[in-house]
């Protein structure tokens, strides 16, 4: 979502001249969008914001200025410390009102910074959307792109800041989120992944032809309807979305997977852990059981789905029972890949006050464990698929000359010797190796040139 977030501030600051470059050393302005879910990514901020200062005060001396933002979740949850270590900052903006970047650069351009910032702070949660106020002639974001339809969380998992951070749940209209998606396509993407915090809360206004002409007819659609309505939208080969929480699967999402071609097989569903003693601390509100059973329905909706998931190891009062339940778990499910971290308290949340809080050596004994298993995992999906057929999204070139990289109905990258003639294409791809962390193959016959383009087959590329 901090993709997606960045693309709309160079949106919104556009109109004032302002353009993205590739060197912080050069620019008129550098805005640092930030996380805050754990620690480690707080602590670079100020690491980077240090660096940052010797940068600003260098194009000083030279007679030029730079504006210093910090937008994103540490903002919103640190904004007055952010300003109180490091005064050169102009702005600090939380996730919620990047809508006024351009009336606070206004501000601080105005002003006389020098070597201290301006120190403009804006972090209320705002009454208004921001996705009211935003362009909405979105820049191209390529062959795929992302696209937020939710934000926010009520679920209020006791270790997790983002309620804090980001606010409750908000959808965005079906109608917004359609006509964004349409401007996408046609700026050439070919797979859009809807983005959430909580993505299948996601409730929002249904069209107002739909509820005009049905008196009975629901005025909000949930995930499911939502991603049948784009699967319409001619150009529009791949869905996907992330991330999910497992009390939101409801029947309707379920059935897109088995009904809608261009929804990928391939599902982010974090469980944290396999413990039903840690679950009730975590407050997810689901036992170990309950993600079996959903995870039994998905695969009896589309026997080829594929599952990702997130696991914290050493949160407070976990023992090696509980521990090895997570094992359990991850060895029952099979997934093909996942995202494993050590518990980190976030400060405000009710995990970071609870008693038995784990050393950090067990923490770190614990983790590489888990993670040691989920490689072995992810290492035998990715052989499995050896000598398969995948459709691949043929997305960028590689590292070397006559190489393209895609993305398989799983999500993994896939390098495949093809002609940039290829790029934006879904190739059929024979997959010949596999790494732990990707797919190597080669181009089958039948080549799928994306809509509006003609038929690309393999001797009309070589020619």
């Amino acid at each position: 979502m901090n993709v997606y977030d960045s693309a709309r501030m160079a949106d919104v600051l556009a109109p004032l001249g302002y353009g993205p470059i590739d060197r912080a050393d050069g620019a008129d302005m550098v805005i640092l969008n930030t996380c805050h879910i754990r620690e480690k990514a707080s602590e670079k901020v100020f690491t980077e914001l240090g660096r940052l200062r010797a940068t600003k005060r260098a194009r000083q001396a030279a007679g030029a200025d730079m504006i210093i933002a910090v937008a994103g979740c540490v903002a919103q949850a640190e904004g007055e410390e952010i300003i109180r270590r490091a005064p050169h900052v102009d702005v600090v903006l939380g996730p919620q009102t990047y809508h006024r970047l351009p009336e606070m650069v206004a501000r601080a351009c105005r002003a006389v910074a020098h070597e201290r910032g301006v120190g403009i702070l804006d972090t209320e949660f705002p009454v208004e959307s921001k996705f009211d106020h935003l362009p909405d002639a979105a820049a191209p974001q390529g062959i795929t792109a992302f696209l937020t339809v939710q934000e926010g969380c009520d679920k209020f998992c006791t270790f997790c800041v983002v309620p804090y951070t980001r606010g409750a749940e908000f959808s965005r209209s079906v109608d917004d989120v359609a006509s964004e998606a349409r401007r996408l396509v046609e700026a050439g993407a070919r797979e859009i992944t809807l983005l959430g915090q909580n993505v299948n809360a996601y409730h929002g206004t249904a069209p107002s032809v739909s509820v005009s002409t049905a008196g009975s007819a629901p005025t909000e659609w949930g995930l499911g309807r939502l991603i049948r309505h784009l699967a319409e939208i001619a150009g529009l080969q791949r869905i996907r979305y992330t991330t999910s929480h497992p009390r939101d699967m409801d029947d309707e999402l379920i059935e897109a997977h088995a009904t809608v071609p261009s929804l990928m097989p391939y599902l982010h569903l974090p469980v944290q852990s396999g413990s039903d003693r840690v679950l009730a601390a975590m407050n997810r509100q689901h036992t170990a059981d309950d993600y079996r059973r959903l995870v039994d329905r998905l695969r009896r909706a589309r026997g080829d789905i594929a599952l990702s998931s997130d696991f914290i190891a050493g949160h407070p009062g976990e023992d090696e029972s509980d521990f090895e339940a997570t094992l359990r778990l991850i060895d029952d499910i099979g997934y093909a890949q996942a995202y494993s971290f050590k518990y980190s308290p976030r400060p405000g949340t009710p995990a970071a006050a609870m008693p038995h809080q784990i050393p950090e050596p067990v923490k770190s004994e614990r983790l590489d464990r888990l993670q040691a298993l989920l490689r072995t995992h992810q290492d035998r999906f990715n052989h499995a698929c050896i000598g398969r057929t995948l459709p691949v999204l043929l997305e960028r070139s590689g590292r070397h000359i006559g190489q393209l990289v895609g993305r398989s109905p799983y999500l993994q990258p896939v390098q495949v010797a093809a002609e940039p003639a290829f790029l934006g294409c879904i190739a059929e791809v024979e997959i010949r190796a596999a790494w732990p962390n990707g797919l190597m193959g080669c181009l089958a016959v039948d080549v799928t040139r994306t809509p509006g383009s003609p038929a690309l087959g393999l001797s009309e590329a070589r020619a």
